[in-house]
């Protein structure tokens, strides 16, 4: 095949992904025109504060794309094409080089989702293609109707919730706050570096900083708790109501297993503790910030599994988050069970969304969550949509399959983008396609009732209304 003479029809259609005559009705009538509250992602708060616009589409679209990268790595594509100093448009040309070859990988079709949403292109990007395609995104990107602002509200996006370490001052979720805006922009909670405790030499200027910025002064772990605590205030004043946290498994210790004073007191001398003191110094931290979510009427995220800096030569040359993370396949049950249990025991278990990396855990957490909703909020524990390696439908059909089966569906808070790219916002729609199309499938199996009404309004709520009553966003 010729791929520089491909020239095929558009496929990303108004019917696309939607099998049945009541899927399009579900979506184009209940779905599609719905705000979109995107709960987690890595997007810049400056980015948007500022209303930044792009350079070109290679500044806006592959810069910080991992799953790009990847692709393209395994493509055979040379590194300087990728991460390193040829130019955006030579980035470019690789990137479109690579497209045709992402078939039934879900690049191939976020990418022309993209493309058309966001510049009305309906082309098949491919090298052939590929010139007109950038000349004509690029002059697009120079208007104002492209700058980051725009990109949001050109999507529907009613909040963006970034992620914050506790050290960031906020000073452009504030300046987003002052400033008129469509969308709403909010802070989340992620102090995972507050407890990485595994490398004495870099946590001991972490907790400098911390210190400074709390005014705090961190001499106990008592100390460390304050001004986390102090943080956590300091968020919630700039709107923030959610908390997450990035761990390979979320561990649980019998309380006094090891003394956390003492532990403390070695790290702050420098010493470097056991394996099984590090757990329980991270299970103790993590503990006691979720009784302080509670207290703030915070949501709680977990994302567990991802086994994260797998090559170390990449590593070396490129530093993290540059795509060389995996699945990982830890052991979880039985110690998020004991963790959630020893939250609940004191009735100071938060709104909790757990997310598992690894499919073969679909069940696991989606049973785990029952175990937790006690009544007292709509989906107080929710299994969070498909994540990173699982974000394709595929991962997603299971994701819902196994919701459905293991909880109830109807409560879900939906889709989100956990994306860098101001351009990954169709994502939303890719999901809301999704969903509609197994309902539709099931009603044409005569597996449920044709209640129009009943049905429009399950998929509105998994897709907006659930999200907007469970964070409780501007209050």
């Amino acid at each position: 095949m010729n791929l520089t003479k491909l020239n095929l029809k558009p496929f990303i259609t108004d019917d696309f992904l939607l099998k049945s005559k009541f899927a399009r009705i579900l979506y184009h009538e209940y779905a599609s025109n719905l705000p979109i509250i995107d709960y987690h992602n890595h997007l810049s708060p400056e980015a948007i504060a500022k209303d930044h616009r792009f350079n070109n589409l290679t500044d806006a679209w592959l810069a910080g794309d991992h799953y790009k990268w990847r692709a393209m790595r395994t493509l055979g594509v040379d590194e300087s094409f990728i991460t390193g100093n040829a130019s955006d448009e030579e980035k470019f040309a690789k990137w479109a080089h690579t497209v045709p070859y992402t078939l039934r990988n879900p690049l191939f079709h976020w990418t022309h989702l993209e493309l058309k949403r966001y510049f009305g292109i309906d082309q098949v990007l491919t090298p052939s293609s590929s010139p007109e395609i950038y000349r004509e995104s690029n002059t697009l990107l120079q208007s104002a109707e492209f700058s980051t602002k725009s990109l949001l509200s050109k999507m529907n996006v009613e909040v963006v919730c970034t992620t914050d370490d506790p050290l960031d001052n906020l000073e452009f979720h504030q300046l987003s706050m002052d400033g008129p805006s469509a969308t709403n922009l909010y802070p989340t909670f992620r102090p995972d570096k507050a407890y990485e405790a595994e490398n004495p030499s870099n946590y001991l200027p972490y907790l400098d900083s911390l210190s400074h910025v709390s005014g705090v002064s961190i001499t106990s772990y008592a100390d460390l708790l304050s001004a986390l605590k102090s943080r956590i205030e300091y968020f919630h004043q700039h709107g923030c109501r959610l908390a997450d946290h990035g761990l390979e498994k979320l561990f649980y210790f019998p309380i006094g297993t090891f003394d956390i004073e003492g532990l403390f007191k070695r790290l702050k001398s420098g010493d470097t503790l056991t394996l099984k003191e590090i757990e329980y110094f991270k299970f103790f931290t993590i503990s006691e910030l979720c009784k302080i979510y509670h207290a703030f009427g915070w949501t709680q995220q977990f994302h567990l599994g991802a086994l994260r800096n797998t090559n170390q030569r990449m590593l070396n040359d490129l530093g993290p988050d540059t795509g060389f993370d995996s699945i990982g396949d830890f052991s979880q049950a039985k110690s998020l069970a004991a963790f959630l249990n020893n939250l609940d025991s004191t009735d100071q278990l938060s709104k909790t969304i757990l997310y598992n990396l690894n499919p073969a855990d679909n069940e696991v957490f989606a049973a785990m969550t029952g175990n937790f909703n006690d009544g007292s909020i709509k989906g107080k524990v929710q299994f969070g949509s498909a994540w990173w390696f699982l974000d394709q439908k595929d991962g997603m059909e299971k994701q819902i399959n196994s919701l459905s089966n293991m909880g109830l569906l109807s409560c879900f808070v939906g889709m989100l983008t956990d994306s860098r790219s101001f351009l990954s916002f169709p994502r939303h729609e890719y999901f809301r396609r999704i969903l509609c199309n197994l309902i539709g499938q099931d009603l044409e199996n005569g597996e449920l009732p044709e209640d129009e009404k009943w049905l429009g309004k399950i998929v509105s709520d998994i897709c907006y209304h659930n999200a907007k009553e469970y964070f409780n966003f501007g209050k």
